[in-house]
C-alpha cells in the first residue's frame, strides 16, 4: 500500500469510525493520520486494514477495531509528559498511538513472538519511545512503576490488585472487564481511592496470564 492510498484511507476511517461516532478529542484524531495501521496488521490483511473490524495477528489474538483503540485512547486522556503502562502488546498498534501523546510507553506482552512482532512494526513506524517487555502482564510491570496511565487491550475478569498499585496518584487505568461480552471501564485513583466510570460495552479477547 502505497503512502497516498493509506491517507486516503486513513482519511475515511477517521471520518466514518471516530468522527461520525463520539470522537471528539482532536489530539487523538490527529494521530491516527500519524500513525499507519496496515504496518501493524500481517501482509495478507493490508488491504483490510483501516475497516471497521478487529483483525488477527495470529496465536489466538486480535488488533483491535480502529475505534476501539480510539476510544480508549481518548478515555485514557494521556498527557505529554506521561508514563504508560499498556497490557497486551498485540501488533504494537495501541502502544504506537499512545505513543505519540506521551513521554513514554512500556507495554508488556506475554507470547515472545508477538512482542517481536510488535517491536518489528514500531521499529518500522519510526516509533522510539515504546520499550517492548515480553512476559505476562497480569500483576503489571512493576520495575517502571508508577504509572500515569494504564490501558489492558485485552480482557481481565477483574483487575488485578497490583495493577491498581502501580497506578499514581490521580492516575487514569481504562480496561475491559468481564467475561463476554464486556464492559470498558475507567478507573481514576483519587486520594487513596479507586473512583469507577462506565463507557461501553464491548469484546475483546481475554488478557493471558
Amino acid at each position: 500500500m502505497n503512502s497516498a492510498e493509506a491517507d486516503l484511507k486513513i482519511e475515511r476511517m477517521i471520518q466514518t469510525q471516530m468522527i461520525n461516532r463520539d470522537i471528539r478529542d482532536p489530539r487523538v484524531i490527529g494521530v491516527f493520520r500519524k500513525v499507519k495501521r496496515h504496518l501493524f496488521v500481517r501482509p495478507k490483511d493490508i488491504d483490510y486494514a483501516y475497516e471497521d473490524t478487529p483483525l488477527s495477528i495470529g496465536f489466538g489474538q486480535t488488533i483491535s477495531q480502529p475505534y476501539m483503540v480510539a476510544k480508549i485512547t481518548e478515555t485514557a486522556q494521556i498527557e505529554d509528559n506521561d508514563k504508560v503502562l499498556e497490557i497486551g502488546a498485540g501488533s504494537g498498534y495501541q502502544a504506537a498511538i499512545a505513543a505519540q501523546l506521551c513521554k513514554k510507553v512500556y507495554t508488556v506482552e506475554v507470547i515472545k513472538k508477538l512482542a517481536e512482532f510488535a517491536e518489528n512494526n514500531l521499529n518500522k513506524s519510526g516509533i522510539n519511545n515504546v520499550e517492548v517487555i515480553t512476559k505476562s502482564g497480569f500483576h503489571g510491570y512493576s520495575e517502571q512503576s508508577p504509572y500515569d496511565r494504564i490501558i489492558l487491550s485485552a480482557a481481565a475478569k477483574q483487575i488485578p490488585v497490583k495493577l491498581f498499585e502501580q497506578l499514581k496518584e490521580n492516575g487514569i487505568m481504562v480496561a475491559p472487564v468481564g467475561t463476554y461480552p464486556q464492559t470498558l471501564f475507567r478507573f481514576t485513583k483519587q486520594n487513596g481511592e479507586i473512583i469507577k466510570e462506565h463507557f461501553l460495552n464491548c469484546v475483546f479477547v481475554p488478557l493471558v496470564r
